[in-house]
This record gives C-alpha cells, sequence and structure tokens, in this order.
C-alpha cells in the first residue's frame, strides 16, 4: 500500500463508512470515490502530502470537513459535489495554493464565503452552490484573472456587483449567481468579460435597465436574468436589449421572465441567431402583437410568452418551426382563430393557449400530433364547437384541458384511448348526455373535472376502476340515479364534489367515503346517509320493506329453477353436438367455426398459411367465411402433453379479457382434431422485430411494448379472481397488432393458483433461458416466476441477445452481462446499438440514463431468490415513470420547471 498512487472505485454501490487507511497513504496523488454510497464523516486525521486529485463527490458524507485537509497543499481537485457536509469553509483553505478547482456545491455548508480564496493564484474553477452561505460575496474573487467559472447559485448571498467586475475577470467564461438576495445594477463593466459564455443572474433582486452593453458580448450562449426587477430603456428603441439581440450570434438561450420590461413586443426578430432554442418572456408586462419573425428562428425549441398583454391573431408562421416543443401563449390577449398552421409542429410538446379570447373551433388536425403531443391547455378561451372526433387519437397524451369555454356536445366513448392521461379538465363548458363509462379505463388519471355542465344519467359505476384518482369533480351537472359503492374503493381520492345534482339513495360511508364531508354533496334532495353528511337518515320501511323480501325470495326461487331446466337443456344439446364433432366449450362471447370451416379457411392448413410452429403444434394464418381474418393453433395430438395444453389454453382464454392479451374465437375439438382459434395479429411477434436486419424498433416503441406486457402479466397475477401464472413469457409468445400494441399469446402450460401463492409441477416445460431457476431445479410455480421471465425479455428486448446466446455459459449469463455493465456503468456496451445513437448527439445522455433505468428494472426481476424480486405491479409501475422520462427527454429540453432552466451546468 506505500506504493499506490491512484485509486478510483467510483460508480459502484458502495455502502457504509469509508475506510480511515484510505486518507492515510502517504503515497496516494489520486483518490476516487464519487457515485456510491458512503456515509458518515470523513477521519480527523487527514494524511495525504502528495495527493493532487480528490473525488469524493456524489455520496452522503456528512459532519464538518475535516481541518487536515487544508494541509494537503499538493490539491489540484477537489471535488466534494453532492454530500450532506455542514459547518463553516474555514479561512485556511487559503494554503491549497496549487489548487485549481473547488467544488463544495449540494451540502449543507453555512457562514460566510472566506475571502482567503480571493487569494489563491491557479484557481480556475470555484463552485459553491447549493448550499446555505450568506454575507457578501468577498471583492478579491471578482479580481481573479484566473478564474473562468464561478458558481454560487441558490445560497443566501447578498450585497451587489462590483463596478469594474468585467475588468478583473478577463477569462471569466460562466458566472452563476442564481437564487441569492443580490441587489443593484447589473455593472455595464461585466462586457469587458469577453470570453463569457453563460451569463445566469436569475432569482435576485437587480434592478434598473438591462444594459444593452450585454449585446457586445457575442460569445454568450446562455443569459438568464429572470425573476428580478429589471426593466428595459424605452426611451431609445432603436439601441435598447431587445433591439440589440440579433448581436448575440452564439445565442442559444434567452431568459428574461418575471421581469417588469414593460416594452412592445412589435419589433422585429428577423435577424436574430438562428441557433436560438429558447425564448423566455413571460410574465415581462409586454404589449403588442406577436411579431411574424418568429417563424424564422428554425432552431427554437420552447417559445414562452405567457401571462403578458400581447394581442392580435397567433401567427399562422409559426408553422414553420419545425424543432418547437413548448408553446406557451397562456394568458394574453390574442384574439382569432387557432391557426391550423400550428398542426405542422410534429415535435410539440407542450401547447398552451389558455386564458385569451381565441374563438371557433378546435383544429381537428391537432389530433395527428400523436408522435410528441402530451400536454393540450386551451381553458378559459371563447372556443364554441365540438370535441374534434380526432382529439381522442391522442392515446399518449399526459393532460387535457379544455375548460372554461363554451364547448358542446357530447363526450365520445373514445375517450378510453386516453391511456395514460393523468388530468382531464373539462368544466365550465356546455356538454351534455352522460359521461362514457369508457372513463373507468383511465388507469393513470389522477384529476378529473366535469362539473358545471349539462352531463345527465348516472355516475358510471366503472369510476370505482380509477386507481389513481385523486380529485374529483362532477358537480353543477344533472347527474341523477345512486352514488356508486365502488368510489369508496378509490385509496388515493382525496376531494369529491357531488354537490348541485340530482342524485338519490345512500351515500357510501366505508372507504374514500370517510374522509369526506357534506360539502362534497350539497344541494342533491334525494340522498340520504349518516349524520355527518347533513342529509336525513336512509329509512327502512317495516313490514313493507319485510313482504319485499318475500317476495323477491319467491322470484328468486323461480329464476333458479328455470335456470336449472335451462342449463340441463344447454348441457344436453352440448353432448350431442360433441357426438357430431363440432364446435367445444360454447362459450357466450365465442362464435362457432367447425373443422370444416377451419380447413377452408386455412386452405387446407396449407404451407403458405403456416405462420409458425411451437412445442404443441402448428399455427396457421385463416380467413372465415364472413371475412374475419384468423390464427389457427392446431395441437399435434401425437405428443402427450398436447392434449393437456388444449384444455389450458381453452380454459384460461375462456374466463380472461384483457387490452393485451391474445383474444380467443372459439376452440374446435374432435376425436382427432384440436385447435384454438385466436385473432389474428398482423405484425407478428416481438421476436421478429428484434432480429429481423431490416427492421428496428426504437426506445420508446420497446419500451411500449414492454408495457403492455407489464400490464398483461400484472392483470393475469393481481386483477383476476384466480392469479394465473402464465409460465413460458418470450418474444415468440409477444404478439404485436396493427397499432403495434402488444398482446401475450400461448397459454398452452399457464397455471390457476386457485387459493394458494404457488403449486408445484412435476414436470418442466417452461423454456430454457427464460424459466425462473426455482422452477427449473423444483418445479415451484409461482408469479415471481412470471416476473423473472419478465426481467430476461426484457434484457432481450434492448440489448437484442437472446439468453441462449453462444457468448453465454455457465460463467456468463444474459443477467450477469448485463449487471457487470452496471456496474461498471458501461450501460453502452451491452445496449442494442441502434438505440444510442452518436456521443455527440444531444439526446445521448438522456437515452443513456433510461436504458440504464430499464436494465436495472430488469435486473430487479430476474433476482435469483424469488423473495428478493419486485412484482408485476411495481415493474409496472416503474416502466410507467421510465416512459414519462422518456416522454419528457424527446421534448428535448422543454422545460417543465423554471428551475431547471437556471441551473448551471458543471
Amino acid at each position: 500500500m506505500d506504493r499506490l498512487e491512484k485509486l478510483w472505485v467510483h460508480f459502484n454501490s458502495l455502502k457504509g463508512h469509508a475506510p480511515v487507511a484510505l486518507f492515510n497513504i502517504s503515497s496516494l496523488t489520486s483518490l476516487s470515490l464519487s457515485q456510491n454510497n458512503l456515509t458518515g464523516g470523513l477521519p480527523d486525521n487527514i494524511h495525504l502530502p502528495n495527493i493532487y486529485e480528490l473525488y469524493l463527490s456524489h455520496n452522503q458524507f456528512d459532519g464538518l470537513i475535516p481541518s487536515t485537509l487544508w494541509q494537503c497543499k499538493q490539491l489540484f481537485y477537489l471535488m466534494l459535489s453532492e454530500n450532506k457536509f455542514s459547518g463553516n469553509i474555514p479561512n485556511n483553505i487559503g494554503n491549497l495554493t496549487k489548487i485549481e478547482e473547488i467544488w463544495l456545491d449540494n451540502n449543507n455548508l453555512t457562514g460566510t464565503i472566506p475571502h482567503e480564496i480571493g487569494h489563491l493564484p491557479n484557481l480556475q474553477k470555484l463552485v459553491l452552490g447549493e448550499n446555505n452561505l450568506n454575507g457578501v460575496i468577498p471583492s478579491s474573487i471578482f479580481n481573479m484573472s484566473t478564474l473562468t467559472t464561478i458558481g454560487l447559485y441558490y445560497n443566501h448571498l447578498s450585497g451587489s456587483l462590483p463596478a469594474n467586475i468585467g475588468l478583473g475577470l478577463p477569462r471569466l467564461q460562466g458566472l452563476y449567481l442564481v437564487g441569492n438576495i443580490l441587489s443593484g445594477v447589473i455593472p455595464k463593466s461585466i462586457s469587458n468579460a469577453s470570453q463569457l459564455t453563460e451569463l445566469v443572474l436569475a432569482d435576485n433582486s437587480f434592478s434598473g435597465f438591462i444594459p444593452s452593453i450585454l449585446c457586445a458580448l457575442t460569445n454568450l450562449h446562455r443569459l438568464s436574468l429572470a425573476n428580478n426587477y429589471l426593466t428595459i430603456d424605452s426611451s431609445t428603441p432603436q439601441v435598447n436589449m431587445l433591439s440589440c439581440l440579433a448581436n448575440l450570434k452564439n445565442l442559444t438561450a434567452l431568459w428574461f421572465s418575471s421581469n417588469p420590461l414593460n416594452a412592445n413586443l412589435s419589433i422585429s426578430f428577423r435577424n436574430l441567431s438562428t441557433s436560438l432554442q429558447y425564448i423566455d418572456l413571460e410574465i415581462c408586462s409586454l404589449t403588442g402583437n406577436i411579431p411574424n419573425d418568429f417563424g424564422n428562428l428554425s432552431s427554437l425549441i420552447g417559445l414562452f410568452l405567457g401571462e403578458n398583454q400581447l394581442s392580435g391573431p397567433i401567427p399562422t408562421s409559426m408553422g414553420g418551426l419545425q424543432n418547437l416543443q413548448g408553446l406557451y401563449l397562456d394568458d394574453n390577449k390574442l384574439q382569432g382563430y387557432i391557426p391550423e398552421e400550428l398542426c405542422q409542429l410534429k415535435n410539440l410538446y407542450w401547447l398552451s393557449l389558455g386564458g385569451n379570447q381565441l374563438f371557433g373551433s378546435i383544429p381537428s388536425c391537432l389530433g395527428n400530433l400523436t408522435a410528441a403531443l402530451r400536454i393540450l391547455s386551451l381553458e378559459s378561451n371563447l372556443l364554441n364547437s365540438t370535441i374534434p372526433f380526432t382529439l381522442w387519437g391522442l392515446t399518449d397524451i399526459l393532460k387535457l384541458n379544455l375548460s372554461s369555454n363554451s364547448l358542446i356536445g357530447s363526450l365520445s366513448d373514445r375517450i378510453g384511448n386516453l391511456k395514460v392521461v393523468q388530468v382531464i379538465d373539462l368544466s365550465n363548458n356546455q356538454f351534455s348526455s352522460s359521461i362514457p363509462s369508457t372513463i373507468g379505463g383511465l388507469q393513470e388519471l389522477r384529476d378529473l373535472y366535469l362539473d358545471v355542465n349539462g352531463f345527465e344519467g348516472s355516475i358510471p359505476t366503472s369510476f370505482g376502476k380509477l386507481l389513481s384518482l385523486e380529485d374529483c369533480d362532477l358537480s353543477k351537472n344533472n347527474l341523477s340515479g345512486m352514488i356508486p359503492k365502488s368510489l369508496g374503493n378509490l385509496s388515493y381520492l382525496k376531494h369529491l364534489n357531488l354537490s348541485f345534482n340530482r342524485l338519490q339513495g345512500e351515500i357510501p360511508a366505508g372507504g374514500a367515503f370517510q374522509n369526506l364531508s357534506d360539502q362534497s354533496f350539497l344541494s342533491n334532495g334525494g340522498l340520504c346517509g349518516a349524520p355527518r353528511f347533513h342529509v336525513p337518515p336512509c329509512k327502512r320501511k317495516g313490514d313493507r320493506f319485510i313482504l319485499l323480501k318475500y317476495i323477491a325470495a319467491g322470484i328468486m326461487s323461480t329464476l333458479l329453477l328455470v335456470s336449472l331446466v335451462l342449463m340441463f337443456i344447454m348441457c344436453r344439446k352440448r353432448r350431442m353436438e360433441v357426438a357430431r364433432g363440432t364446435t367445444l366449450l360454447p362459450q357466450g362471447q365465442w362464435i362457432r367455426v367447425s373443422y370444416q370451416e377451419l380447413l377452408s379457411a386455412t386452405n387446407g392448413f396449407d404451407e403458405s398459411n403456416l405462420l409458425g410452429s411451437g412445442a404443441f403444434g402448428s399455427v396457421y394464418r385463416g380467413t372465415l367465411e364472413d371475412g374475419i381474418n384468423v390464427a389457427v393453433k392446431v395441437f399435434n395430438l401425437e405428443l402427450q402433453r398436447a392434449f393437456t395444453s388444449f384444455e389450458v389454453e381453452c380454459e384460461v382464454l375462456s374466463h380472461i379479457c384483457h387490452r393485451n392479451l391474445i383474444k380467443v374465437i372459439s376452440c374446435c375439438s374432435q376425436i382427432d382434431f384440436k385447435a384454438a382459434v385466436l385473432n389474428y395479429l398482423p405484425n407478428g411477434s416481438l421476436e421478429k422485430w428484434l432480429y429481423s436486419p431490416n427492421i428496428s424498433l426504437n426506445i420508446l416503441q420497446r419500451l411500449n411494448i414492454m408495457i403492455d406486457v407489464a400490464s398483461a402479466l400484472q392483470y393475469l397475477h393481481h386483477g383476476y379472481d384466480t392469479p394465473i401464472v402464465h409460465c413460458d413469457l418470450k418474444p415468440s409468445n409477444i404478439l404485436l397488432d396493427d397499432d403495434m400494441i402488444a398482446h401475450v399469446s400461448d397459454f398452452g402450460i399457464a397455471k390457476l393458483l386457485g387459493g394458494g401463492d404457488s403449486m408445484i409441477q412435476t414436470m418442466t416445460l417452461a423454456t430454457i433461458g427464460y424459466m425462473a431457476p426455482e422452477y427449473g431445479m423444483s418445479g415451484i410455480v409461482t408469479r415471481r416466476g412470471d416476473v423473472y421471465s419478465f426481467g430476461i425479455v426484457l434484457l432481450e428486448t434492448f440489448t437484442t441477445k437472446k439468453p441462449t446466446d453462444e457468448m453465454f455459459d455457465e460463467e456468463m449469463s444474459l443477467k450477469q452481462w448485463v449487471a457487470n455493465s452496471l456496474f461498471a456503468d458501461a450501460i453502452v456496451e451491452v445496449v442494442d446499438t441502434s438505440l444510442l445513437g452518436i456521443e455527440e448527439d444531444h439526446a445521448f445522455v438522456s437515452k443513456r440514463e433510461c436504458l440504464s433505468a430499464i436494465m436495472r428494472l430488469a435486473i430487479a426481476c430476474c433476482a435469483e431468490s424469488p423473495e428478493e424480486r419486485i412484482n408485476m405491479q411495481e415493474a409496472l409501475a416503474m416502466l410507467n415513470k421510465i416512459k414519462i422520462k422518456v416522454l419528457m427527454d424527446a421534448a428535448g429540453g422543454v422545460v417543465l420547471n423554471y428551475r431547471l432552466f437556471r441551473q448551471p451546468s458543471n
């Protein structure tokens, strides 16, 4: 150890305290423990006389920074970011005379910044952001000619900037002072810091004019002055800050929001830099029309003009902003129609036009923005049409707000297509008719507002399936009937308003209703229930009630007798049909299909119609007489297990129904012929899509497919009365329809667990590589076995490596290969190369993070021990979170939180 010079163990999962001995290796020159989960304090006696690099960032170290650290006089780089260090920064930090970079950001440091820092002769980067530092910034720091980066953001620093700031910092490239309480004017001398690329002064108390001399900083990429008290000098409109922006040819982001600029926006933006990606002028007291010149900013990703006094129409030229992902024009005084040219913005993620005076109809072409549009806010306008039918095709939309308009008509059942929507606000319109029961299928819906409309009929009982619902307002409609008891099952429901309707009957008392008050049920004259709801008690009608019970009992007895007779007749008819060799198991929703019909449909089971072969038979494509395309799974009766497989598949598929499970049309059984007739899915299997040379799936497509598969397994495991274990999940059993929606198929060895949570299978039938270890070794069948298989399929889907690939053996499996890459932060070496693109791509980092998250989830699913695996409910929830992150990242930086806008990069 005496000769050890370099020790890097970063990006692992190390826990506990760092060994004291590490900090007493006199020969050590470079030590990195970054990106772990190390805790506790650093040892008091640090003896590293030769250390020049010390990286301890992104851990959970706490306590004071030991004073002996400042005796390490050979230090060039000190990085303690993202920990929990507390106390003051000591004055003897001035001993580090060779130091070039100091990173102490994201800790709990207090006190003032030592003025000794300003005398470090070689310091280039000083980053102390996100602490609790106070007082004024030492003036000596603003005279350090070596400094290139000053990051003091999000502290409690006060005072003003020195008048000569630009003269004392000739090499400065990044100045990040966002989130303090600095005041005074922005000194004009800052223009002398000619190498500045990022000037971030947002969230302070600066006042006065924005100096137009800032336009001399021609290297500027980011200029953020948001949330101050700055204004524009309108006395010389030709030379003010807005009019000279054309000089900043390298500018990519301009953030002036929440300043009282008091300027007219009707100036020319024609010559602005085409590299501009963000313009944020929200809440700036701007007047005038939106210039047509905005349409020339071809690189624009986000345009924020909300909460001003802008008037006139929305320029049709905005249809040329092909890279635009966020358009925020809300809360102005804009008039006219919503231009259909906005439908040309194929990358638009967030469209916010609420709070204006727009009239006419909602452009139906907005429904074509299915690839990107996730948030649509058109509230508080004068729109007076029906909702275009095409709008329900936005199947990935997260928020839909059309409230406070004059929209008419009824809601389409297709509202149920919005499977991932979280907020729907249609309140304060003139909608009529009944509320579609398909809303109950919106499992991610958190907030639903349908109040102040003309809805009538009953509240759909399917509302009880809105498992994520927190806030629901159906007040001020014409709803009638009973309040569904199923609403009580919504464990997240916090606010429910059913007031001012015509509801009747008993207010349920259990579940979510326990936390509601009478304010939820005002002005419903027919309601009764508990005294706390301030409604009359529900009356029982004595003898009449008893008489009704006897009458009901008599009716039920008669119905039971009739049912028994009908069952006898149907059973006899079934036996007769079997004897004639016709359809077995005539389920209520199945059509009758005979052997002759199947023979005709498949052209005599001709090989040209063969879709594939499996363990127990072959699958053929066929077309029935009525034109329905089907897949006919013919079981090979020479195999002993084929009989059982046929019976299991027919039994399982006859009881379950889910959008992501293969649909059974019928089962045909004769002594020497057995077949399952299934819905035909034209896009084939996931296996075909993963390994065909001429086709490729992107990240979102693969993620959507795996979410579909997880939804199917979640239903089988937790959404059906009797838990079902598939037992043979693999890419060839995942089929894709016209819309690339995945359907899990092949239930030939599925198991119904019945009353228990596991069972013993005497013979192992699953596919090697995908089956859980406990199934292969001891035949134990559990839901966790499916989770293991799902994890392997998830790995395969994003690596395009089969678990049986020749590169894997007893020492290295697919799972271990991916796990090793995660430990080494080398996920790019294992995932499908087509998913990441080139490293220079601006989305490369976000894609890598997404794929890392997916791989971590897959590893959690296929843990060796069943007890350590997560369940399918947890896996599905995590996949949906990853998908939302992917959609956000796909927006290319549409910033949902202004703090992210202003956060400096390291």
